[in-house]
Protein backbone atom coordinates (compact mmCIF):
# COMPACT_ATOMS: atom_id res chain seq x y z
CA UNK A 1 0.00 0.00 0.00
CA UNK A 2 1.68 3.15 -1.13
CA UNK A 3 1.09 6.26 1.80
CA UNK A 4 0.80 9.72 0.74
CA UNK A 5 4.34 11.48 0.46
CA UNK A 6 4.25 15.26 -0.11
CA UNK A 7 7.18 16.71 1.49
CA UNK A 8 8.61 18.37 -1.34
CA UNK A 9 5.08 20.41 -1.62
CA UNK A 10 5.18 20.95 2.09
CA UNK A 11 8.54 22.23 2.11
CA UNK A 12 8.31 25.03 -0.76
CA UNK A 13 4.74 25.90 0.62
CA UNK A 14 7.29 26.43 4.05
CA UNK A 15 9.65 28.50 2.66
CA UNK A 16 7.77 30.70 1.29
CA UNK A 17 5.54 31.36 4.61
CA UNK A 18 8.79 31.59 6.13
CA UNK A 19 9.73 34.56 4.32
CA UNK A 20 6.66 36.29 4.53
CA UNK A 21 6.38 35.82 7.90
CA UNK A 22 9.90 37.47 7.84
CA UNK A 23 9.27 40.30 5.64
CA UNK A 24 5.92 41.12 8.30
CA UNK A 25 8.11 41.03 11.32
CA UNK A 26 10.48 42.88 9.75
CA UNK A 27 7.58 45.45 8.89
CA UNK A 28 6.24 45.36 12.42
CA UNK A 29 9.23 45.45 14.31
CA UNK A 30 9.85 48.98 12.63
CA UNK A 31 6.35 50.50 13.27
CA UNK A 32 5.83 52.39 16.52
CA UNK A 33 2.93 50.84 18.49
CA UNK A 34 1.27 51.17 21.89
CA UNK A 35 0.80 48.58 24.50
CA UNK A 36 -1.65 47.22 22.97
CA UNK A 37 -0.74 46.84 19.30
CA UNK A 38 2.28 45.06 20.98
CA UNK A 39 0.48 42.52 22.37
CA UNK A 40 -1.88 42.25 19.29
CA UNK A 41 1.70 41.98 17.24
CA UNK A 42 2.56 39.26 19.87
CA UNK A 43 -0.35 37.48 19.48
CA UNK A 44 0.14 37.46 15.77
CA UNK A 45 4.15 36.60 15.79
CA UNK A 46 3.06 33.77 17.85
CA UNK A 47 0.17 32.38 15.49
CA UNK A 48 2.40 32.53 12.72
CA UNK A 49 5.22 30.80 14.73
CA UNK A 50 2.59 28.40 15.92
CA UNK A 51 0.96 28.08 12.18
CA UNK A 52 4.57 28.19 10.13
CA UNK A 53 6.34 25.13 12.19
CA UNK A 54 6.76 22.04 9.63
CA UNK A 55 5.09 20.00 11.59
CA UNK A 56 1.65 21.42 12.90
CA UNK A 57 1.51 23.46 9.26
CA UNK A 58 1.42 19.96 7.69
CA UNK A 59 -1.24 18.81 9.82
CA UNK A 60 -3.02 22.34 8.79
CA UNK A 61 -2.53 21.71 5.54
CA UNK A 62 -4.09 17.62 6.23
CA UNK A 63 -7.42 19.53 7.84
CA UNK A 64 -7.63 21.70 5.02
CA UNK A 65 -7.56 18.88 2.58
CA UNK A 66 -9.71 16.84 4.12
CA UNK A 67 -13.23 16.33 2.33
CA UNK A 68 -15.40 17.57 5.70
CA UNK A 69 -12.69 19.64 6.99
CA UNK A 70 -13.07 17.57 10.07
CA UNK A 71 -10.23 14.78 10.25
CA UNK A 72 -9.82 12.26 13.31
CA UNK A 73 -6.96 11.59 14.42
CA UNK A 74 -6.28 8.46 13.13
CA UNK A 75 -6.86 10.00 9.59
CA UNK A 76 -3.92 12.65 10.38
CA UNK A 77 -1.79 9.80 11.87
CA UNK A 78 -2.14 8.39 8.40
CA UNK A 79 -1.66 10.68 6.03
CA UNK A 80 1.59 11.66 8.06
CA UNK A 81 3.13 8.40 7.91
CA UNK A 82 6.63 9.73 9.06
CA UNK A 83 5.55 11.32 12.61
CA UNK A 84 4.02 9.36 14.91
CA UNK A 85 0.50 9.78 16.63
CA UNK A 86 2.18 10.96 19.73
CA UNK A 87 3.95 13.94 18.08
CA UNK A 88 0.68 14.57 16.07
CA UNK A 89 -1.58 14.63 19.46
CA UNK A 90 0.63 17.23 20.98
CA UNK A 91 1.10 19.37 17.71
CA UNK A 92 -2.72 19.27 17.27
CA UNK A 93 -3.05 20.70 21.12
CA UNK A 94 -0.67 23.49 20.39
CA UNK A 95 -3.24 24.37 17.41
CA UNK A 96 -5.67 24.15 19.33
CA UNK A 97 -3.86 26.45 22.33
CA UNK A 98 -3.10 28.93 19.64
CA UNK A 99 -7.51 29.34 18.62
CA UNK A 100 -6.36 27.88 14.78
CA UNK A 101 -7.83 24.68 15.74
CA UNK A 102 -10.54 23.58 17.63
CA UNK A 103 -11.21 19.55 19.03
CA UNK A 104 -15.18 19.14 17.74
CA UNK A 105 -16.78 15.99 19.45
CA UNK A 106 -19.48 14.36 17.97
CA UNK A 107 -22.75 13.90 20.57
CA UNK A 108 -23.39 10.70 22.56
CA UNK A 109 -26.28 10.08 20.92
CA UNK A 110 -24.38 10.03 17.51
CA UNK A 111 -21.98 7.93 18.32
CA UNK A 112 -21.26 4.17 17.19
CA UNK A 113 -19.31 1.34 17.74
CA UNK A 114 -16.12 1.16 16.32
CA UNK A 115 -16.49 4.57 14.87
CA UNK A 116 -14.48 7.84 15.64
CA UNK A 117 -16.31 10.51 17.79
CA UNK A 118 -13.09 13.40 18.36
CA UNK A 119 -12.24 15.35 15.32
CA UNK A 120 -10.23 18.23 14.32
CA UNK A 121 -11.41 21.18 12.62
CA UNK A 122 -10.13 24.64 11.30
CA UNK A 123 -11.88 27.25 13.75
CA UNK A 124 -13.47 30.10 12.76
CA UNK A 125 -10.62 32.11 14.43
CA UNK A 126 -8.30 30.03 12.88
CA UNK A 127 -9.80 30.53 9.31
CA UNK A 128 -10.05 34.27 9.81
CA UNK A 129 -6.35 34.39 10.75
CA UNK A 130 -5.53 32.36 7.97
CA UNK A 131 -7.42 34.43 5.21
CA UNK A 132 -5.55 37.37 6.84
CA UNK A 133 -2.43 35.50 6.33
CA UNK A 134 -3.01 34.43 2.56
CA UNK A 135 -2.37 30.92 4.04
CA UNK A 136 -5.91 29.54 2.65
CA UNK A 137 -5.36 30.31 -0.85
CA UNK A 138 -4.58 25.89 -1.86
CA UNK A 139 -7.18 24.72 -0.01
CA UNK A 140 -8.94 23.19 -3.18
CA UNK A 141 -5.37 21.44 -4.22
CA UNK A 142 -4.66 20.22 -0.84
CA UNK A 143 -8.55 18.74 -1.27
CA UNK A 144 -7.65 17.68 -5.06
CA UNK A 145 -4.76 15.91 -3.35
CA UNK A 146 -6.47 14.53 -0.51
CA UNK A 147 -8.79 12.58 -2.28
CA UNK A 148 -5.81 11.39 -4.60
CA UNK A 149 -4.44 9.47 -1.37
CA UNK A 150 -4.66 6.13 -1.27
CA UNK A 151 -6.46 4.93 1.58
CA UNK A 152 -6.78 1.40 3.69
CA UNK A 153 -10.41 0.38 4.80
CA UNK A 154 -10.30 1.25 7.64
CA UNK A 155 -9.50 5.20 6.72
CA UNK A 156 -12.22 5.03 4.33
CA UNK A 157 -14.79 3.62 6.98
CA UNK A 158 -13.33 6.37 9.36
CA UNK A 159 -13.85 9.46 6.27
CA UNK A 160 -17.23 8.40 6.00
CA UNK A 161 -18.14 8.23 10.10
CA UNK A 162 -20.67 10.87 10.94
CA UNK A 163 -19.40 14.45 11.52
CA UNK A 164 -20.62 16.69 14.08
CA UNK A 165 -22.36 19.76 13.12
CA UNK A 166 -20.31 23.19 12.92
Amino acid sequence: MRRPTRSAHRFWLIRILAKRFSLYSTKMSMMSTSDEATSDLDTVRERLNVVTQETRFSLVQDILGHPSGLPTLKELDYVNPSRSQTTIRQHLQRLVEAGIVEKVELPEDRRQNDLPYTFYGISEEGRRFLEDHKLLRAEETLRKIYDRVEKSAKIERYESAPRPER
